[in-house]
């Protein structure tokens, strides 16, 4: 498998579009479009609580200037102006919440929306004057502070602000022209329009800089995102570790997820530890790369950058992982949990025939979607932390070279927390406890703190769990998962192997695809900040 470990060209490689007039500009990644768009959809709620606030104490200004109280039964002009404005804003604001929205519609709705508040402002700006003949000096106006701020606070190229700007001031001039007309101002030509608004156009420039800045910033980001062959794209999800990105293939536009793993968690960047943890990892990757069964994800690539960054690069999956089904709908039938264990098995059993052990199964990293025409397809997670059962009890792995305790304290066996050797028997104590989480929506020991729950591994009896299941357990499944739960190896089934035996072997209707597909039919995932969040496990322990 190939090993990319920089992310610059190679020296002496020409690199993509070398020959072309001007560099390939970048599009910025969903997850910074989108914050883009968050951030548009509070300047227009500001937007509309500032007319109003603004239109009130014009109103108790004026008053205190002539001495009389405006009339609110016949608006004035700047009233409906900054009602139109009100509106605007606020759907706008309404609009951003969207829960499906297109962040490119909403930046170039955004412009629309910049140039409607420049010609109210200079409506509202030239509504009022003073006597005939008055000075005209020149003056900024709100028109220009915000295409300045529009130009900090969201990413658009510089052609377009300047296009957009250079409009939106030019509102003011004619703002002021209108006044004329109805005999508000009063002067002769157009250069007073240009001496009084010259400073607007001025903050054009600056906001063309500003926004030459921002975007080189986005530009900057996305650079930085690229690993290998793979750009970067939106967060899935962070942790402990690091964070989990979807990504891209820049030859094959094949879509990917990547987990980073942070630095400082490689012994906290410290020379020697650091070199160290890199080795383990790259070994570590290796052998999960060997891995070929359907229901373990695959790993297409890994490496390192140049400021230590560990990554993964894994398919990207379609669906949830156990826990955030769990927590999402509850538990599951009997039927269905049997149909998910025997793929997990599937994964473990392999596993186990190449001398490896996974030491951390647990509902978070195991997987649950559809894949191609097939519903309710499992993938185990994370098989990064794998170690040999042939290898030295002192070998450390990734997890434990950063100082993290391998496994999850909810799934941990007792040998592993006792510290002896393990071997493919620890894994399917963690499934045994898998199993009862599927079937009652609880961990098999619960404890206020994760020593509480070890010892109880080491020395409590689980309850059967066709005792705390809200559907029917059949009584061969129950014994099952009490055996994988035994405290000793030897008293637990002796292979992945068995385990799949004896769950083909138990009596009862099978989980079907049509059973699967109506299911998801009616629970599509319920999924956080972005559209694959909780897929991914990031942390080594919980």
């Amino acid at each position: 498998m190939p090993h990319r470990q920089l992310i610059d060209p190679i020296p002496g490689s020409t690199p993509a579009g070398a020959g072309e007039s001007r560099p390939r500009r970048r599009p910025l990644p969903p997850d910074l479009l989108r914050e883009a768009a968050d951030r548009l959809g509070i300047m227009s709620l500001m937007g509309a609580v500032l007319w109003v606030v603004g239109t009130i104490l014009a109103h108790l200004a004026l008053r205190a200037i002539r001495k009389e109280g405006p009339n609110w039964a016949l608006p004035h002009l700047l009233d409906i102006v900054a009602g139109a404005n009100v509106v605007a804003s606020l759907l706008l604001f309404a609009f951003t919440r969207r829960k499906h929205r297109d962040p490119h519609f909403l930046l170039n709705l955004g412009l629309a929306y910049l140039v409607f508040t420049a010609f109210a402002l200079g409506l509202a700006w030239h509504s009022e004057v003073g006597p005939a003949g008055q000075m005209i000096l020149p003056t900024i106006t709100w028109s220009g502070v915000i295409v300045l701020l529009f130009s900090a606070i969201v990413p658009i190229t510089p052609d377009r602000i300047l296009v957009a700007g250079f409009i939106s001031v030019s509102m003011n001039p004619i703002g002021m022209l209108i006044a004329r007309e109805r005999g508000w101002w009063q002067f002769e030509g157009l250069s007073p329009l240009l001496i009084m608004h010259y400073p607007d156009y001025l903050l054009v420039g600056a906001a063309v800089l500003v926004s030459h800045v921002v975007t080189r910033l986005g530009q900057h980001v996305v650079k930085a995102r690229e690993m290998g062959s793979y750009e970067l794209g939106e967060l899935l999800g962070s942790g402990g570790m690091g964070q989990v990105y979807r990504a891209t293939h820049r030859m094959l536009a094949r879509p990917a997820a990547i987990k980073l793993i942070r630095p400082e968690m490689m012994g906290g960047g410290n020379g020697a530890a650091a070199e160290l943890a890199v080795k383990r990892f790259r070994r570590e990757a290796q052998v999960a790369a060997g891995l070929r069964s359907p229901h373990t994800v695959e790993l297409y690539d890994f490496g390192v950058t140049r400021d230590r960054t560990l990554y993964f690069v894994m398919e990207l999956l379609d669906g949830v992982n156990l826990e955030e089904l769990i927590r999402q709908t509850g538990p599951v039938l009997a039927t269905r949990a049997i149909h998910i264990l025997r793929q997990v098995c599937d994964s473990l059993e392999e596993a186990h025939a190449q001398g490896l052990v996974h030491r951390d199964i647990k509902p978070a990293n195991i997987h649950i979607g559809r894949f191609g025409l097939r519903y309710d397809f499992v993938k185990v997670l994370d098989f990064g932390l794998v170690k040999s059962m042939a290898a030295p009890s002192t070998e450390q792995t990734l997890g434990t070279a950063t100082g993290l305790t391998p496994g999850t304290p909810a799934y941990m066996a007792p040998e592993m927390i006792l510290g002896e050797p393990v071997d493919g028997r620890a894994d399917l104590y963690a499934l045994g406890c898998v199993a009862y989480f599927l079937l009652t929506g609880q961990p098999v020991f619960v404890g206020d703190a994760p020593m509480q729950v070890m010892a109880k591994h080491l020395h409590a009896e689980p309850v059967p769990p066709s005792e705390r299941a809200q559907f029917p357990v059949p009584p061969a499944l129950d014994r099952l998962v009490l055996a994988c739960l035994a405290k000793r190896p030897e008293d637990r089934p002796q292979g992945a192997a068995d385990v799949a035996r004896l769950l083909a072997a138990i009596d009862g209707p099978e989980w079907s695809q049509a059973q699967a597909v109506e299911w998801w039919r009616v629970n599509p995932p319920q999924r956080g900040d972005g559209p694959a969040s909780g897929l991914y496990s990031t942390d080594l322990s919980e």
